[in-house]
């Protein structure tokens, strides 16, 4: 078994689950997947700089392999690899044990990584047989959008059907979870490169582990 745990901001992260699982199959894992997110909203004053996070997440979910997800936002990719580096190796410094770590950085936001399947979105807006016409952005503009997250939170909407009171009590944040564990393939994301440096960071992890 390989089990791994995906340290991020906050519960919306959970939908990268799904693709870094499929990654590690493109990998060429094998054996069963354990994913895990690290929750440390629950605790009694959860840790908030990064390095603290990191090995509070370790302890309370060991794991085999560390992902650790942040926007690149207004930073490039690179400006916010290097911060992560950083902390984990300010952790490092606190422990002899941590597991490997592979970056995990969207330009923008990891809303952006959702935006291409419209039958995933149908799907996760429930309502898998609409008809309203969805205008998905061009997949090759994804890492370019000014705001990812609410440009898949308005085409759930649109994609829900829902009207009035109904439309505005439908959870969003649900239907992102739903869109993304409805995505049988992400290789169409291989066209950006957060996406490519991504795969390539991962797979360098799994050869030299040998998880493959």
């Amino acid at each position: 078994m390989l089990r791994y745990t995906l340290l991020s901001d906050g519960s919306s992260d959970l939908a990268l689950i799904p693709l870094l699982s499929w990654l590690l199959r493109e990998g060429g894992v094998s054996s069963e997947i354990q994913a895990e997110w690290a929750d440390l909203r629950k605790l009694r004053q959860p840790p908030r700089e990064l390095p603290e996070r990191i090995l509070t997440s370790i302890d309370l979910y060991p794991c085999d392999l560390l992902f650790i997800h942040r926007d690149a936002e207004n930073l490039s990719r690179q400006e916010r690899v290097e911060e992560l580096e950083r902390a984990v190796h300010e952790a490092g410094l606190r422990t002899g044990n941590l597991p490997p770590e592979v970056c995990v950085v969207p330009v923008r936001m990891q809303e952006a990584w959702l935006l291409f399947d419209e039958r995933a979105i149908r799907n996760g807006a429930g309502n898998p047989n609409g008809r309203q016409p969805l205008h998905l952005p061009d997949l090759h503009q994804m890492e370019n959008l000014p705001d990812p997250k609410e440009e898949l939170y308005a085409l759930l909407r649109e994609a829900s059907g829902l009207k009035g009171r109904r439309r505005s009590n439908f959870s969003v944040s649900r239907a992102v979870h739903r869109t993304s564990e409805f995505i049988d393939d992400f290789s169409p994301l291989r066209i950006l490169p957060a996406f490519q440096a991504l795969e390539n960071d991962l797979r360098r992890r799994i050869e030299y582990h040998d998880w493959n």
